[in-house]
């Protein structure tokens, strides 16, 4: 039988003196704490407790083993206790992996503002621009643009970032701005691999779809490679709003196309089961949707395609 259910039953023969009486407050039959009694004792191969007709009383080794189980009993009911409130509370590590640019530029200002309303939860933020394995790597969090696809993990959109095509004023006077998607095939178009749209960009006129294969002299995985490209003047590339939103508000970046282009990018919060969520990631998770949505911070002043 359950060793912790036997415990838990002679603790309650001991102090009340009674089988019956242990019985009547585990709502259990006095022949089952009766069963579970003598299951223990020939478990551990003594006598707990001796038994007249008229009382019960505890064995030397009895009182012994009683002391121990009552410590036992308590540290696994404040060990239950502990881990219950790390559910409902959020506290702890919380572990995220995200695009080195997001994470950085608009991930860290989330959690500075989350910490200061949640100061028991601390974080381990880990930043690279390929996929990881979060169960291998055991990440409670991971943030990822773009559609999860066929996954057993969970995905929640927390946000949108729209897609934009652009250049520095220094590429523009020197070579001109692409006035038709098929004018690209002459630009210099640079490309991240880990981003969509990748090397194929979609564009659409009305109800048409068009589709360019661009080429150009820098490829990179990390899109923040592509994005000091750009602002150097090197090329054009397809770049999320939140890592060019600046830029262009400042004047030292210029959109093209913005008609034609109107696709966006999603902002996914990953994680590995939805069944028991810690109360510290979903807080988080939260927490990001509503900081991001209905349109970030990045957006409102951007034009509309």
């Amino acid at each position: 039988m359950d060793k912790i259910t036997g415990m838990t039953i002679f603790t309650r023969v001991a102090k009340s003196g009674s089988f019956t009486a242990a019985a009547d407050e585990l709502s259990m039959s006095r022949a089952m704490v009766s069963k579970h009694i003598m299951s223990l004792e020939s478990s551990l191969g003594i006598r707990l407790l001796n038994r007249t007709t008229r009382r019960l009383s505890l064995t030397e080794v009895g009182r012994v083993y009683l002391e121990r189980c009552l410590a036992i009993l308590e540290e696994i009911e404040e060990t239950e206790a502990s881990v219950t409130r790390l559910q409902s509370e959020p506290k702890g590590t919380l572990r995220i992996s995200a695009p080195p640019f997001f994470g950085s530029k608009q991930l860290v200002p989330a959690i500075i503002e989350y910490g200061r309303q949640f100061p028991d939860v601390q974080f381990e933020l880990i930043l690279h621009g390929g996929l990881v394995d979060m169960i291998e790597e055991n990440m409670d969090l991971a943030i990822r643009l773009d559609n999860l696809g066929d996954s057993s993990l969970v995905a929640r959109n927390v946000g949108l970032s729209k897609l934009i095509l652009c250049g520095s004023p220094d590429y523009f006077r020197k070579n001109g701005a692409p006035r038709d998607p098929e004018e690209l095939k002459k630009h210099n178009c640079l490309v991240s691999t880990t981003l969509p749209p990748g090397a194929i960009w979609s564009f659409v006129n009305g109800e048409e779809e068009k589709k360019i294969r661009v080429e150009g002299s820098l490829q990179s995985n990390i899109a923040g490679a592509i994005r000091s490209a750009v602002i150097g003047g090197l090329g054009l590339a397809i770049l999320p709003s939140y890592m060019v939103g600046e830029e262009l508000r400042k004047g030292l970046l210029q959109q093209v196309l913005t008609e034609q282009l109107s696709a966006s990018v999603a902002i996914q919060a990953v994680y590995p089961h939805r069944k028991f969520l810690s109360a510290k990631v979903s807080t988080f998770v939260n927490f990001l949707a509503r900081k991001l949505a209905p349109r970030p911070s990045w957006d409102p002043w951007l034009k509309k395609a």
